[in-house]
């Protein structure tokens, strides 16, 4: 196809997988090139292998990607996300989160003047696009009598406790790995004001927050529990609406989800048990990028928001990314 939308990937892990996955199904996109200096070879695309290359100027100055995917280790992501918007004309799509550090945030906001990164820079803050959660928007859109939303209480569990030392040093505590996709899905579905308060606690292997947001006109809180002594995922959000007594359970694990009030059930959201989770948070999340304007809560501001709102909660009880600036 003539009009595909050519993509350059960077980074060529586990979570490289999952796009390319996507990718290799959509006939919108295709890969032209992959970037990753500890690989050696080029992967399988379509039963073809894109040109491999060790350093991301030179597949730039190749091929001009439309679409630049960065899928590497955070602390990389500003470096390469300066180079793949000031190296070529096309978009960039940043795994999340955008960055580790606040000062690294700056250096992007400091780019916006000459590299637009406003029009071009996204955030893969892909929870947001999960089948519950958009049937939970789709909702919130359909059934304005509802009222505002006035609470909101979501807990992401993971069992990343068995990992001992390794999951710090992987993901630094529960609230930097799973506060990015709790403060996501909370974009999607209330308008994010902050701030963010809580605590964190056994380390920072659990954490409890709570962020300030409105939703039509009215002010509410959301309670965040996030925590990493579990034996299995599990990652749950409910949704209230006390001036009319409903209230939305949505199920980020089995991608289900249900509207009730008291005893009678109004909306019900069902998975096709088999797709698998992340594939189905990415297919629409290219759907948005393949129609020409990708959707508000890719845009960079919604990543400076979320980012300072998640940072700054963390500076707080000093469990931040040491690294930070």
């Amino acid at each position: 196809m003539a009009d595909q939308l050519r993509v350059g990937i960077v980074g060529i892990g586990i979570i490289a997988q999952t796009h390319l996955e996507v990718l290799a199904e959509d006939e919108r996109f295709t890969v032209s090139c992959t970037v990753d200096p500890h690989r050696d070879g080029p992967v399988d695309f379509r039963g073809t292998r894109p040109p491999h290359y060790s350093a991301l100027h030179d597949a730039l100055d190749a091929h001009d990607p439309h679409l630049v995917v960065i899928a590497t280790p955070t602390e990389t992501h500003a470096a390469l996300a300066v180079q793949a918007l000031t190296g070529s004309a096309g978009r960039v799509l940043v795994e999340k989160p955008l960055v580790h550090t606040r000062s690294a945030l700056a250096r992007l906001q400091a780019l916006d003047h000459t590299a637009d990164v406003r029009g071009r820079l996204l955030t893969a803050h892909h929870f947001a696009f999960s089948p519950e959660v958009r049937w939970a928007a789709d909702q919130l859109a359909a059934h304005p009598e509802w009222g505002p939303v006035t609470g909101v209480t979501s807990a992401f569990y993971d069992p990343y406790v068995l990992r001992g030392q390794q999951a710090f040093d992987s993901y630094v505590s529960s609230w930097m790995d799973s506060g990015v996709n709790q403060l996501s899905v909370l974009a999607r579905l209330v308008e994010l004001t902050g701030p963010v308060t809580g605590s964190q606690a056994d380390g920072g292997a659990s954490a409890w927050y709570t962020a300030a947001y409105t939703s039509r006109g009215t002010t509410g809180t959301a309670r965040l529990r996030s925590s990493w002594h579990t034996g299995t995922s599990s990652k749950e959000t409910v949704v209230t609406f006390a001036e009319s007594g409903v209230e939305m359970w949505i199920d980020h694990t089995a991608m289900t989800g249900f509207a009730a009030r008291n005893s009678e059930l109004l909306s019900t959201h069902g998975s096709d048990g088999r797709t698998p989770r992340k594939i189905a948070h990415y297919r629409p999340l290219y759907d948005s990028i393949a129609a020409g304007s990708p959707d508000a809560v890719l845009g960079f501001p919604t990543a400076v928001q979320i980012t300072e709102l998640h940072h700054a909660a963390a500076a707080e009880v000093g469990t931040l990314d040491p690294r930070d600036g």
